[in-house]
């Protein structure tokens, strides 16, 4: 008899993880260290960067259901409209799996109109220093003027704005929960689950133990 047949079959090897990594500008731009070994798609409007998925998050709809155990979206939400925001956010929610979460970063208004005025600056003032050059308030606001004067093309602009609040009540309203944020500097970053986060995913993002009663 075949030694192989009559052991035990061994457990199938778990899938790769795969995140959709919206509006990310090109993979060479490094994404956080707890999506190391997870499968990377890049969603842009913008063919430049070489996308996998060239596409407006607006239409995140179209795209195949439950497909991503997470989205990790870095300073995009901003570049739509308020009205938008609701579409947008139901597209996470359609091509996360039931046990996804979004990985979320946002410019925060409130740290930086704060400085603005702690530090009498005015909005053409550089704010910080970044690999691309200095960025004045003016950019944080409107958008990365540099970028947007170069390629010409105004989905680079910023159409909204957000601070930890108003960024945690849009996710609510769109059906995450729970929400964990905290306050890099002047960035609101959110981890919006579609349900209570697992031991796992506690452990991978660093989150407080559930809360017992």
């Amino acid at each position: 008899m075949n030694a192989i047949a009559g052991a035990q079959a061994a457990p199938a090897a778990r899938a790769a993880r795969r995140v959709l990594n919206v509006g990310g500008n090109s993979k060479r731009i490094p994404i956080p260290p707890h999506f190391a070994g997870w499968e990377h798609h890049l969603l842009d409007i913008d063919p430049a960067g070489a996308p996998d998925i060239t596409c407006d998050a607006r239409e995140l709809s179209g795209l195949p259901a439950a497909g991503y155990d997470a989205i990790y979206c870095s300073h995009n939400l901003e570049h739509y409209h308020r009205h938008d925001l609701p579409r947008v956010l139901a597209g996470f929610l359609h091509v996360l799996k039931p046990d996804g979460f979004a990985d979320i970063r946002v410019p925060d208004m409130h740290a930086v109109f704060r400085e603005m005025v702690a530090r009498g600056i005015d909005i053409d003032d550089p704010l910080y220093d970044s690999p691309a050059g200095p960025v004045s308030v003016n950019d944080v606001v409107y958008g990365f003027g540099r970028k947007i004067a170069e390629t010409g093309r105004d989905f680079y602009a910023h159409r909204n704005g957000f601070t930890l609040p108003s960024l945690v009540r849009a996710l609510r309203a769109a059906g995450f929960a729970p929400v964990f944020t905290s306050l890099p500097l002047f960035e609101v970053s959110a981890l919006a689950f579609r349900q209570e986060p697992t031991a796992e995913q506690r452990a991978l993002l660093g989150l407080p133990p559930p809360r017992t009663t």
